[in-house]
């Protein structure tokens, strides 16, 4: 027998899944105008996608809210639901990062257009992009498994950013003309970091989701189904 929740509930895992979506196209984009250092054309793609990214929040907080009021979800359920509206808030500010990366990487290069990439600047990008499809796959399928992959990527990012910082700061002692260029790349390296720590909440909104355990701060914490 099909309950008329199911439907509501995978209505509303559709619509997380579509706003993930968004935010690796907006992530994409971003670093493609770190990378290659195209200004405008990823700027205004990146805008476009936070666009449809900030629709796709309130809109599923809407239905989040009518499937509470309406259809009252208790267990497994009720743990789906309020998963969701976590990972709603964790895409919609990945929407927002992304914006700050492009911008900053636009700003660096209009002003400093010979700027050399760091490479743990080019690491950070390959891993958190990683990260962010590994995090939605585990969503879909709400693998444990590949969940916890995306929990032990997150420090190898934290390695990253905390290298990329201090050669950033050893350069900018070199000369002032060396500082906005290191400032504008610590920005964007924080912004990455950001980015792989929400990919991290939802990895372990996910196996909550699968074995109602709560892994946050370490901890691993068991609910009754």
């Amino acid at each position: 027998m099909i309950r008329h929740i199911d439907a509501e509930l995978q209505g509303l895992k559709d619509l997380a899944l579509q706003m993930g979506d968004s935010v690796e196209k907006a992530l994409d984009q971003a670093c493609k105008s770190v990378l290659a250092q195209n200004k405008e054309k990823c700027s205004v793609e990146v805008r476009e996608h936070e666009s449809r990214i900030n629709d796709l929040q309130m809109l599923i907080d809407e239905s989040c809210v009518n499937v509470l009021a309406k259809q009252a979800p208790v267990a497994k359920d009720l743990r789906l639901v309020i998963a969701i509206t976590k990972i709603n808030t964790d895409l919609e500010r990945m929407g927002d990062q992304s914006v700050n990366i492009v911008r900053n990487a636009c700003d660096l290069y209009s002003a400093w257009p010979q700027a050399t990439l760091p490479s743990q600047l080019t690491e950070m990008i390959d891993a958190v992009r990683l990260m962010v499809r590994s995090a939605l796959d585990a969503f879909s399928r709400r693998d444990v498994e590949l969940s916890n992959k995306v929990l032990a990527q997150d420090d190898q990012v934290d390695d990253l950013r905390d290298a990329l910082f201090s050669e950033m700061k050893e350069k900018m002692k070199a000369g002032s003309d060396q500082v906005e260029i290191g400032l504008a790349f610590i920005m964007i390296g924080k912004n990455l970091e950001r980015m792989a720590d929400h990919a991290t909440n939802i990895a372990e909104e996910v196996i909550y989701l699968a074995t109602g355990n709560d892994v946050r701060h370490g901890h691993n914490v068991s609910v009754n189904s």
